[in-house]
């Protein structure tokens, strides 16, 4: 399976992302209207509901809402208040060498992904990230080298809140280091769980249960895959091997401490590498992200690719992907 990724660079909203909008939207609008309009917050929600948790995005959305043609339809897309559920399924972790590390892989359905490495200066703000949403992030970092991460929580409640990657973004876009972000983290609204890690410079972490439906636990775990304290949902813990890949990754960090070639390999191998993408839940990339040199690098079984904030290049590179239509359980990662 080939993707073509691409790293794109706009400091203000404007025509690149309004070009990538257009192209994007007619994919977004089938999934966004999936269950009908009247399933969706309307734009009025979306708005107020940004400006009582986000108020800081609320200039930046409504650049992108004029951008995207000023629709009601759209505009209520931006907000990701009550977006539609959706799953993925990934696995995450902290290096435990001195320079600060963060390794993730990320499992999706590769027809439901944008493949886009962003690179922003909203706001006064540089990030740099795997896109989501056209404004949302799946994992980036930011020019104070606050770094974040999200897997799926593995719990089906659905609730009142916003679709994870805005939150990622407002994390990138306001806070410093982690302490400010686990302040955030800890008040934030999502409408389904997810576990969030974030990396500084100065080598703090944290990663936050959230859940719609209870508060959000702030731990100080170094691993994240996809359940939270304990597995609620045993057909999708099965299915995606978490607790397996969990001590996987526990038993790296504990042993004894690899060098970091040693410790991304691991990420592109199973217990953590997955081709069950007929299932929705294949590994699409690993991303590295060292928050001292503020950079990134996303990589693949054949291929690696470096980003820096400072001297982010533009570009595009078509990866492939090796599919498998099964695999063994043992081997189920996501």
């Amino acid at each position: 399976m080939d993707m073509l990724w691409r790293a794109i660079s706009e400091a203000k909203p404007g025509p690149k992302w309004a070009g990538l909008f257009r192209e994007y939207w007619p994919d977004y609008q089938r999934w966004w209207m999936r269950e009908g309009l009247d399933a969706r917050a309307t734009y009025w929600e979306g708005l107020q509901a940004l400006k009582t948790h986000m108020p800081e995005l609320v200039p930046i959305y409504e650049q992108l809402c004029e951008l995207a043609g000023g629709g009601d339809l759209a505009a209520r897309f931006l907000s990701f208040h009550n977006p539609p559920p959706y799953l993925s399924a990934c696995s995450q972790a902290i290096w435990p060498g001195a320079r600060p590390m963060l390794v993730r892989n990320y499992d999706y359905n590769p027809r439901a992904f944008d493949k886009l490495v962003l690179h922003t200066t909203w706001g006064g703000r540089q990030v740099m990230g795997t896109s989501d949403g056209l404004w949302g992030l799946v994992d980036g970092i930011n020019d104070a080298g606050l770094v974040v991460s999200l897997t799926f929580g593995g719990r089906r409640v659905v609730g009142e809140g916003f679709g994870v990657p805005l939150i990622l973004r407002y994390i990138l876009q306001t806070c410093d280091n982690v302490a400010e972000a686990r302040r955030a983290l800890a008040r934030l609204p999502t409408h389904m769980s997810y576990n969030i890690t974030v990396l500084d410079a100065k080598r703090d972490y944290a990663t936050a249960f959230l859940a719609p439906d209870r508060p959000a636990q702030i731990t100080h775990a170094a691993v994240a895959t996809n359940h939270q304290e304990r597995v609620e949902w045993e057909a999708h813990a099965r299915m995606t091997a978490t607790v397996e890949r969990e001590r996987f990754l526990l038993q790296r960090l504990t042993l004894h401490v690899e060098p970091q070639e040693k410790f991304i390999r691991a990420f592109l191998r199973p217990p953590l590498y997955s081709t069950a993408f007929d299932r929705g839940f294949g590994t699409l990339y690993t991303a590295v992200y060292r928050p001292r040199e503020r950079a990134m690098e996303l990589h693949w079984p054949q291929a690696a690719w470096q980003l820096s904030l400072a001297g982010f290049t533009e570009g595009h590179r078509m990866i492939y992907t090796p599919e498998q239509t099964r695999e063994p359980l043992k081997n189920q990662s996501a």
